[in-house]
Protein backbone atom coordinates (compact mmCIF):
# COMPACT_ATOMS: atom_id res chain seq x y z
CA UNK A 1 0.00 0.00 0.00
CA UNK A 2 0.98 3.36 -0.86
CA UNK A 3 2.21 5.68 2.00
CA UNK A 4 -0.03 8.74 0.30
CA UNK A 5 -3.47 5.76 0.75
CA UNK A 6 -3.10 5.28 4.43
CA UNK A 7 -6.00 6.48 7.17
CA UNK A 8 -4.35 9.35 8.81
CA UNK A 9 -4.80 7.33 12.11
CA UNK A 10 -2.96 4.65 10.33
CA UNK A 11 -0.42 7.43 9.54
CA UNK A 12 -0.12 8.90 12.78
CA UNK A 13 0.47 5.66 14.68
CA UNK A 14 3.05 4.60 12.23
CA UNK A 15 5.02 7.43 12.87
CA UNK A 16 4.81 7.58 16.36
CA UNK A 17 6.40 4.19 16.40
CA UNK A 18 9.23 5.14 14.15
CA UNK A 19 9.72 8.03 16.85
CA UNK A 20 9.48 5.59 19.42
CA UNK A 21 12.29 3.30 18.36
CA UNK A 22 14.59 6.43 18.11
CA UNK A 23 14.23 7.34 21.47
CA UNK A 24 13.85 3.67 22.94
CA UNK A 25 17.54 2.77 21.24
CA UNK A 26 18.99 5.53 23.15
CA UNK A 27 17.47 4.70 26.23
CA UNK A 28 18.67 1.41 26.22
CA UNK A 29 22.09 2.46 25.26
CA UNK A 30 22.38 4.78 28.02
CA UNK A 31 19.75 3.70 31.43
CA UNK A 32 19.63 -0.06 29.70
CA UNK A 33 21.91 -2.82 28.55
CA UNK A 34 23.49 -2.07 25.69
CA UNK A 35 23.31 -5.06 23.62
CA UNK A 36 19.93 -4.84 23.93
CA UNK A 37 20.01 -2.29 21.14
CA UNK A 38 20.14 -5.11 18.56
CA UNK A 39 16.56 -5.96 19.21
CA UNK A 40 15.08 -3.14 17.87
CA UNK A 41 17.06 -4.00 14.40
CA UNK A 42 15.60 -6.28 11.89
CA UNK A 43 17.51 -9.57 11.90
CA UNK A 44 19.86 -7.92 8.54
CA UNK A 45 20.24 -4.74 9.96
CA UNK A 46 22.56 -2.71 9.64
CA UNK A 47 24.61 0.31 11.59
CA UNK A 48 27.11 2.38 9.32
CA UNK A 49 29.30 5.95 9.66
CA UNK A 50 29.09 7.81 6.35
CA UNK A 51 33.09 8.48 7.13
CA UNK A 52 34.75 5.30 7.36
CA UNK A 53 34.82 1.84 6.57
CA UNK A 54 32.64 0.79 10.00
CA UNK A 55 29.40 -1.02 9.26
CA UNK A 56 28.05 -3.63 11.85
CA UNK A 57 25.63 -5.96 9.84
CA UNK A 58 22.97 -8.83 11.82
CA UNK A 59 21.59 -8.40 15.28
CA UNK A 60 24.16 -10.97 16.20
CA UNK A 61 27.03 -8.50 14.94
CA UNK A 62 25.30 -5.43 16.31
CA UNK A 63 24.91 -7.19 19.81
CA UNK A 64 28.59 -7.90 20.11
CA UNK A 65 29.27 -4.06 19.00
CA UNK A 66 26.70 -2.50 21.51
CA UNK A 67 27.55 -5.11 24.10
CA UNK A 68 31.38 -4.57 23.91
CA UNK A 69 31.13 -1.06 25.09
CA UNK A 70 33.09 -0.11 28.42
CA UNK A 71 30.97 -1.60 31.74
CA UNK A 72 32.39 2.07 33.27
CA UNK A 73 30.85 4.44 30.41
CA UNK A 74 28.29 7.49 31.40
CA UNK A 75 26.76 8.51 28.60
CA UNK A 76 23.72 10.89 27.66
CA UNK A 77 22.36 11.24 24.14
CA UNK A 78 19.75 14.34 23.31
CA UNK A 79 17.30 13.33 20.06
CA UNK A 80 15.71 16.14 18.65
CA UNK A 81 14.23 17.05 15.06
CA UNK A 82 12.99 13.62 14.94
CA UNK A 83 11.23 13.58 11.41
CA UNK A 84 9.94 10.53 10.07
CA UNK A 85 8.56 10.08 6.86
CA UNK A 86 6.56 6.48 5.48
CA UNK A 87 7.23 5.20 1.92
CA UNK A 88 4.88 2.92 2.61
CA UNK A 89 2.21 0.91 4.86
CA UNK A 90 5.66 -0.69 6.39
CA UNK A 91 8.53 1.03 5.60
CA UNK A 92 9.60 4.55 6.68
CA UNK A 93 12.53 6.91 6.84
CA UNK A 94 13.40 9.41 9.51
CA UNK A 95 16.43 12.06 10.36
CA UNK A 96 16.96 12.80 13.71
CA UNK A 97 19.51 15.20 15.69
CA UNK A 98 22.02 14.10 18.58
CA UNK A 99 23.94 15.32 20.60
CA UNK A 100 26.18 13.08 23.05
CA UNK A 101 27.50 13.35 26.41
CA UNK A 102 30.04 10.77 27.29
CA UNK A 103 32.98 9.70 29.79
CA UNK A 104 34.26 6.08 30.56
CA UNK A 105 35.55 5.49 34.05
CA UNK A 106 32.84 6.54 35.85
CA UNK A 107 32.23 5.22 39.32
CA UNK A 108 28.93 6.29 40.11
CA UNK A 109 27.71 9.83 41.46
CA UNK A 110 27.28 12.84 39.78
CA UNK A 111 30.20 15.07 37.79
CA UNK A 112 30.49 18.24 37.15
CA UNK A 113 29.57 19.31 33.03
CA UNK A 114 31.37 18.03 30.47
CA UNK A 115 31.33 19.61 26.43
CA UNK A 116 29.69 17.03 24.00
CA UNK A 117 31.68 14.38 22.69
CA UNK A 118 29.52 14.02 19.51
CA UNK A 119 26.67 16.51 17.67
CA UNK A 120 25.35 15.03 14.60
CA UNK A 121 22.44 13.22 12.82
CA UNK A 122 20.87 9.84 12.28
CA UNK A 123 19.38 8.84 8.74
CA UNK A 124 17.24 5.81 9.53
CA UNK A 125 15.12 3.11 7.40
CA UNK A 126 12.52 1.37 9.14
CA UNK A 127 10.39 -1.66 8.63
CA UNK A 128 7.24 -3.17 9.74
CA UNK A 129 7.51 -6.84 10.10
CA UNK A 130 5.07 -9.08 11.95
CA UNK A 131 3.37 -6.02 13.12
CA UNK A 132 6.11 -3.83 14.57
CA UNK A 133 8.54 -1.33 13.41
CA UNK A 134 12.07 -2.22 13.62
CA UNK A 135 15.39 -0.45 12.44
CA UNK A 136 16.37 -1.93 8.91
CA UNK A 137 19.59 0.76 8.68
CA UNK A 138 21.03 3.43 10.19
CA UNK A 139 23.48 6.13 9.23
CA UNK A 140 25.41 8.19 11.51
CA UNK A 141 26.83 11.44 10.35
CA UNK A 142 28.82 13.50 12.68
CA UNK A 143 29.42 16.96 12.25
CA UNK A 144 31.39 17.37 15.74
CA UNK A 145 33.05 14.63 17.19
CA UNK A 146 35.70 13.96 19.51
CA UNK A 147 37.84 11.32 21.44
CA UNK A 148 35.38 10.14 24.89
CA UNK A 149 37.28 11.43 28.27
CA UNK A 150 38.52 8.97 31.02
CA UNK A 151 38.30 10.27 34.06
CA UNK A 152 40.93 9.53 36.91
CA UNK A 153 40.02 9.66 40.96
CA UNK A 154 40.25 13.71 41.18
CA UNK A 155 37.57 13.92 38.93
CA UNK A 156 34.81 12.80 40.67
CA UNK A 157 32.30 15.29 43.52
CA UNK A 158 32.67 14.12 46.43
CA UNK A 159 29.36 14.48 48.77
CA UNK A 160 30.93 15.58 52.42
Amino acid sequence: MNADALDPLDRLIAERACERLVVEFVRTLDLGEPGDVAELFTPDGVWEWAEGDRRIEGRDALRAYFGARPADRLSRRLCTNILVTLTSASSATASTYFTTYRVDGHAGGMLPPRLPVQVGHYEDTFRKADGRWLLAARATFLDFGGPTERLGPADFRREA
